[in-house]
């Protein structure tokens, strides 16, 4: 059984912020950094995805939690996209572009996952709890 105290806990969070640093490997390091809309978009929804788990994690309630992922969730198929459209533009090398394309699915599939557990938790988030020092997120 797992216990999350924290979004930097969860397992889809860690994978999150390391697709983040991919991506701003590519920037950094390709004439993307030039292409300035191009390269604030994803590097703008490769963070998103990432900073909705934890802005959700944060307001303590499951059903705004589930909110915030189903946005993560959206930031993850936009940034997928805009991988193909750095492809596309000789930006990565096709075998990078499968393995971030492999990494955004399977953040997409975690998210998606996460979503159903906490459906059909009865945990209703931690600002619903009287005794607050002692809510955990379990079970995942």
């Amino acid at each position: 059984m797992a216990t999350y105290k924290t979004y930097e806990d969860l397992e889809v969070w860690k994978l999150s912020r390391e697709l983040c640093k991919d991506i701003y490997s590519i920037i950094e390091n390709t004439p993307l950094k030039n292409n300035w809309k191009l390269r604030d978009q994803i590097d703008g929804s490769s963070g998103s995805i990432m900073d909705n788990i934890a802005e959700g994690f944060e307001r303590a309630g499951t059903k705004e939690f589930i909110q915030f992922l189903g946005y993560s969730k959206g930031s993850c198929g936009e940034t997928r996209s805009q991988l193909y459209r750095c492809f596309d533009r000789d930006y990565s090398s096709e075998e990078k572009k499968n393995e971030l394309i492999e990494k955004t699915e399977s953040i997409s599939k975690q998210i998606n996952g996460f979503i159903s557990y906490l459906k059909k938790t009865k945990i209703k988030g931690f600002k619903f709890e009287e005794d607050k020092e002692d809510y955990l997120i379990t079970n995942l």
